[in-house]
């Protein structure tokens, strides 16, 4: 039996380790706040994934911890370097459950890793999950995504069951842009929606908004193919289209009008498009991103919904 530490007890952390835990391994779920990791391991509930019970054979701690054969990294984008900066060195090979870009330096998740931990082995785990459906054992897929094959190998085993299945893919680069960038345009979807402007409009931007994550992968030295899989189409169809989305609620809620604020100060849990959105824009550089960048201008205050979707509609015609 593998053991497995999952840092973080958000939603997805705790999910995360509810699906560990039901794939075999001996499973300690770590949350930062001690009081917090008391509430869970008494109440065996996660008040951030309610209606969820929490395998009783889960220890949940806030102690600092110890050697284990992976480590699940289960914490928003931002909070990443903190942490691993925090974690015992040697701790164990580490796979990053966290999508975005770090807004001060514009790194990927495994290029926080690399900065902290430069001789740990990663792998980043992405692809079309919400966390209430891993929980309850509904049917999913999802990447593993390292250039060792070995770890690939390794992590999939340790984490698969039949209703959780993993395939692994050897374009690390590629799968972090995907994760990265659905967040934003899953605002943009939203926004779409929430203003009345129709299907065939979300349509039409999450497909130019595939060909932008293609573009970005490509140029930052990944696969335009590795976007057209689970962690590409995949995650953005489900982020730009499921009502669990944060992100795509949030963007529906600027759609009606609501302002970002007041739309942020309701939610307990982090929306990472709104820190992505101007820090993907900033290390894309010079790759053609139009939705990427009318979000982060509108999320900035830049532009209005209205000044952003008729900049869109007036690019030049051209060939697909």
């Amino acid at each position: 039996m593998s053991s497995v530490a999952v840092i973080g007890a958000g939603a997805w952390g705790t999910a995360l380790a509810i699906q560990a835990s039901r794939a075999g391994n001996d499973v300690t779920l770590w949350a930062r706040d001690a009081g917090r990791a008391g509430l869970i391991a008494t109440s065996r509930e996660n008040p951030r994934l309610p209606g969820v019970r929490l395998p009783e054979p889960i220890i949940v701690s806030s102690a600092a911890p110890e050697a284990v054969d992976v480590a699940l990294l289960a914490m928003p984008m931002q909070h990443l370097r903190e942490v691993l900066q925090r974690l015992p060195v040697g701790l164990a090979p580490l796979v990053v459950c966290a999508k975005g870009v770090e807004t001060v330096t514009l790194r990927l998740p495994l290029e926080v890793v690399a900065d902290v931990r430069p001789d740990t082995p990663a792998a980043v785990l992405t692809g079309p999950n919400f966390a209430h459906e891993i929980a309850a054992g509904l049917p999913a897929a999802s990447v593993v995504a390292a250039s060792d094959a070995a770890m690939r190998e390794r992590v999939a085993t340790m984490l698969s069951t039949p209703s959780f299945r993993l395939y692994g893919n050897d374009d690390p680069i590629g799968a972090q842009v995907g994760g990265a960038a659905k967040n934003v345009i899953a605002i943009a979807a939203g926004a779409v929606i929430g203003a009345g402007l129709g299907e065939n409009a979300r349509a039409a931007l999450i497909t130019r908004g595939l060909a932008e994550l293609a573009r970005l992968a490509a140029a930052l030295g990944g696969r335009r193919e590795t976007v057209m899989g689970l962690s590409g189409l995949g995650d953005l169809l489900l982020t730009c289209t499921g009502a669990a989305s944060r992100n795509y609620s949030l963007g529906l809620a600027l759609g009606r009008g609501e302002k970002l604020g007041d739309v942020l100060a309701a939610r307990s849990s982090v929306t990472e498009g709104v820190a992505t959105a101007p820090a993907l824009v900033a290390r894309a550089a010079r790759v053609d991103m139009p939705i990427c960048a009318a979000v982060a201008s509108l999320l900035g205050g830049g532009t209005t919904l209205r000044e952003a979707m008729a900049t869109l509609l007036a690019r030049p015609r051209r060939d697909e």
